[in-house]
């Protein structure tokens, strides 16, 4: 008999509950354990059932409740005793949730597991604010990066590439580098009048959103008093939020560039 259990890696999604696929909340509602991270929202954590196990193993800068081998060593300790276990991640696990590096573990100790996507977080709060990712006249593509770094280094980006007026940027977890990204950004070409987005809790009920210029959005956010989680959008396509809010939810303005469609 195969002692051996499964581990399945689920996208929790943006945070509201309701856009779960039905595959997670499935999984949710049958395993035997559920490891989650700081970014899933405490309503979908309250859809765990009772009697099963739930671990908490967030991170946030410079506190890791576990670093991430030692959740890399769990996730095999639980599938080893015969259990479901569901690996609980914001957003989806392979967009900067570190899910590939938990896959590659478990498939280096021979542990039988299966990615969920999610709807990431990208996806989820541009739909919530209404504003598109991308658009015929405003933006041929769309660029997702992150603003967190290792001990606090210095970003690394490719700033020329980023730098283009036809791409939205989605940054996420960049609240304490705003000052950083706008100046780079700026200095490699993009007009500091680019208009720019700063969401707070996005898809959640306290959501909150700031919308500005790329060169007042860090003193926007500031002044707002947005924390984190942030997720940031660059570009012309932002122009259009106030239009398509179809939530009607109240917009701090600082400045806001209209661009026409």
């Amino acid at each position: 008999m195969n002692s051996l259990g499964k581990v399945y890696l689920v996208g929790g999604g943006p945070g509201d509950p309701e856009l779960l696929t039905r595959k997670a909340y499935r999984l949710l509602s049958e395993a035997d354990a559920v490891v989650y991270d700081r970014l899933v929202s405490p309503v979908i954590v309250d859809l765990v059932p009772e009697g099963c196990t739930r671990i908490f193993v967030g991170k946030a800068s410079g506190q890791h409740t576990l670093q991430q081998d030692k959740i890399n060593e769990l996730l095999v300790t639980l599938a080893q005793s015969n259990r479901r276990v569901v690996r609980l991640k914001g957003g989806d696990p392979y967009i900067f949730g570190r899910g590939s590096e938990e896959a590659l573990h478990l498939a280096r100790h021979g542990i039988p597991f299966e990615i969920v996507p999610g709807i990431t977080a990208a996806a989820g709060i541009s739909a919530a604010t209404g504003i598109p990712l991308t658009h015929r006249r405003l933006a041929s593509g769309v660029k997702f990066v992150t603003g967190h770094c290792r001990d606090d280094e210095e970003l690394d980006l490719d700033w020329k590439s980023l730098a283009d007026p036809q791409t939205t940027i989605v940054i996420y977890m960049g609240l304490s580098k705003l000052e950083t990204l706008s100046r780079e950004l700026i200095a490699a070409g993009l007009s500091p009048r680019t208009p720019a987005v700063a969401v707070a809790n996005g898809t959640l009920r306290d959501q909150r959103q700031c919308v500005s210029t790329l060169e007042d959005l860090p003193n926007a956010v500031t002044a707002v008093g947005l924390i984190s989680p942030v997720l940031c959008l660059i570009g012309d396509v932002v122009s259009l939020a106030h239009e398509l809010n179809w939530q009607g939810l109240f917009y701090e303005t600082r400045d806001m560039l209209k661009v026409s469609a």
